[in-house]
């Protein structure tokens, strides 16, 4: 979860100037027509064109990505290193990055979160942990950012800039700001002692797609060079999706039984397991402060929906480690109060217990798509 940090300067209707370019780059007769579709956490706007127009048989997507707010030319590059190592992302048919034009390949509508349930759960996460094992294959290239403590500690700034006191309305003690520091180093130096290796960086059910029962990665352009557990903790710990933790415990040792020696290093399952946790941890407290930015900043009101499953998370794995229970300890006294006023709040505990993938039966799977389960037992 890395939504931008730039706010465009205007949004204006940029679908003209679009759609004249794609005549051009694609040699059209007619101006296509494009349909406009829902967006995501950054500010991409994504528009799907007339089914008759194709490339090599392939149904097309428009994209105006930003280039003030948006990582472009990272976006190509991580499209085209993916693609060396296997994995399948959208092609790339035309860019323009000085504009932000893109004409990429369709991929379709179903994402792993549209058809997680009881029935296929195993069977989708072992698979997207096969995914995840072919781009940690990936090696390191030159211009690939570092999760550095840097990095990692200004991720959970996020929380105290934006969650704490901007969303809740609480002002940080000097005392409160000693426990935070205290714990996000410890959350920081945990991350840091892992192997590292290519991480997607939002590696979760809304960025995985199913098309013809193939899984396929959208959203890359964040990817990091960073720890080993960051993807996998996305992926098991959603913060879109909730699964009990003896399912998350089973997918998390289905995938360690998976890894190759150089990725475990010198850990234990056990001591995975811990690094996997405060892993989730660094992350949740990071969208914490990213969904309130969303809301606040970015007028996109409805991730605040999700922040009770993230809180959910944030103090479920908090607790089981007796060196956070400073935050665990404050987060309850001074922040839960202000979030129980929240128009968007429910309570913690339950939170993603009513998710579609919870009461989703697989007799009467919602696709749209009849050939994405082909390959799904």
């Amino acid at each position: 979860m890395s939504a931008s940090d730039h706010t465009p300067k205007q949004y204006v209707d940029i679908t003209p100037d679009l759609s004249f370019w794609i005549r051009q780059e694609l040699s059209l007769e007619e101006l296509p027509s494009l349909s406009a579709l829902g967006g995501d956490a950054g500010f991409r706007r994504y528009f799907r064109l007339d089914r008759d127009v194709r490339v090599d048989g392939r149904a097309l997507m428009a994209v105006f990505a930003p280039p003030e707010a948006e990582k472009n030319e990272e976006f190509v590059a991580m499209a085209e290193l993916l693609t060396d190592l296997g994995v399948k992302t959208p092609k790339i048919f035309a860019k323009d990055l000085t504009r932000g034009f893109f004409v990429l390949e369709d991929l379709g509508n179903q994402h792993l979160f549209d058809v997680l349930a009881h029935g296929n759960v195993a069977d989708l996460y072992d698979r997207s942990s096969d995914l995840l094992l072919m781009i940690q294959r990936g090696e390191q290239v030159a211009d690939l950012p570092v999760y550095d403590e840097e990095l990692l500690m200004r991720e959970m700034a996020l929380f105290s800039e934006w969650f704490v006191p901007q969303l809740l309305g609480y002002t940080l003690s000097d005392v409160d700001q000693q426990i935070l520091d205290s714990s996000f180093e410890a959350l920081a130096q945990s991350a840091l002692q892992q192997p590292y290796r290519l991480v997607h960086r939002d590696y979760h059910s809304r960025n995985i797609m199913l098309n013809n029962g193939e899984l396929s990665l959208i959203d890359f352009q964040d990817a990091v060079w960073g720890p080993i557990s960051y993807d996998l903790v996305s992926l098991l710990r959603d913060c879109y999706v909730h699964w009990p933790d003896a399912t998350v415990r089973k997918a998390l040792q289905s995938h360690w039984q998976k890894m190759p020696a150089e990725l475990k290093g010198d850990m234990d399952l056990e001591q995975f397991q811990k690094a996997f946790d405060w892993m989730g941890l660094q992350r949740h407290i990071k969208v914490l402060g990213i969904f309130a930015r969303l809301a606040l900043r970015d007028s996109k009101p409805a991730y605040l929906n999700d922040l009770p499953l993230v809180i959910r998370y944030t103090l479920d794995v908090a607790e089981r480690y007796e060196v956070l229970a400073d935050f665990v300890a404050w987060f309850k006294r001074s922040l839960l109060p202000l979030c129980e006023q929240q128009d968007w709040y429910q309570d913690y505990k339950q939170a993603g217990e009513q998710g579609a993938h919870l009461r989703r039966e697989m007799e009467t799977p919602v696709l749209a798509d009849n050939a994405l389960l082909k390959d799904v037992p």
